[in-house]
Order: C-alpha cells, then structure tokens, then sequence
C-alpha cells in the first residue's frame, strides 16, 4: 500500500462528488451526455459532427449517436453550415435551451442547499480551484473547453 498523498484526498472527494445526484429535487430533465452537448453548443454556437468529436474526444460515431438522440428529443436542429462550408452543423433549438436552463437551474439550487453556509469569499474560490483544475485538465488533454462570460447562465 501507498503511503496517501493529497491527490489520494482529492481522488476520493472526487469519486464522492459523482454520488451525489439524491440532492436533486426532481429527476434530471436531460441525460449528462444531453446535457454537455446542449452546453458546448450553447457557449461555442453550432458545431458539426467533426468539430464535436475533436472538443468532446471522442469517437465519432459515439458523438453521433448523441446528436441523434438530441435531434429525435428536439434538443438539436441540423442547419447548413453558416460560413458556406460543405457539414452541416447543430444548433441547440428553443427547446434545448429551455431544457438545459430547467437542468442548470436544478443544479445550481442543490448547490445553493448545500453552499447555504459557505461565504460568497468560500464559493468563490472554490469554483476558481474548480476552473484552475478542469483546464489543467483541458491542457494536459489538449482540449480547451470554452467558459462564458461573465456569468455561466444564458
């Protein structure tokens, strides 16, 4: 057995962090891998297959059968290409937009539950630990994610 470093703490805290979906007032409105594509979408604009695949890093059938599901449910509407190139691209529809902001306000209210004792000062600095250890990964990856600004609600 190892002798536990910090990263230990954080892998545990992190695998924890994955349980903790009964904080949820009602059942999830989309599937995680709905919600990530409404959000990438919703922050980069409309995407093509390929250019899912390429920020996502996966295979590409595995992206297509997500923007499937998305398009069958009326999440996503396949438009021609805005810069006149030959793929056609996705673009989140009014519904999406609806359904991912019924879902990250349900998220964002089991947040404020369990943050309702931290200071504005804690959360704060806890979401720029969060951002500074997600694009650390995004660089190890090389594969950036886009963040909004200055707020992440649309």
């Amino acid at each position: 057995m190892t002798t536990p470093t910090p990263t230990h703490e954080v892998e545990y805290e992190q695998m924890l962090l994955s349980r903790y979906e009964a904080l949820r007032d009602r059942p999830r409105t989309l599937d995680r891998s709905a919600y990530i594509l409404l959000s990438r979408i919703r922050v980069q604009g409309p995407m093509s297959i390929g250019e899912l695949s390429d920020a996502f890093g996966l295979d590409v059938s595995t992206v297509h059968r997500q923007t499937a599901a998305a398009l069958r449910s009326g999440l996503v509407e396949r438009i021609p290409n805005p810069t006149g190139g030959i793929a056609r691209k996705f673009r989140i529809t009014d519904k999406g937009e609806r359904m991912l902001d019924e879902e990250r306000g349900d998220i964002i209210r089991g947040l404020d539950k369990v943050m309702a004792g931290w200071t504005d000062d804690d959360i704060a600095a806890f979401a720029s630990y969060l951002r500074r250890f997600n694009t650390d990964i995004e660089h190890l990856a090389g594969r950036p994610w886009p963040r909004p600004t200055p707020h992440l609600s649309h």
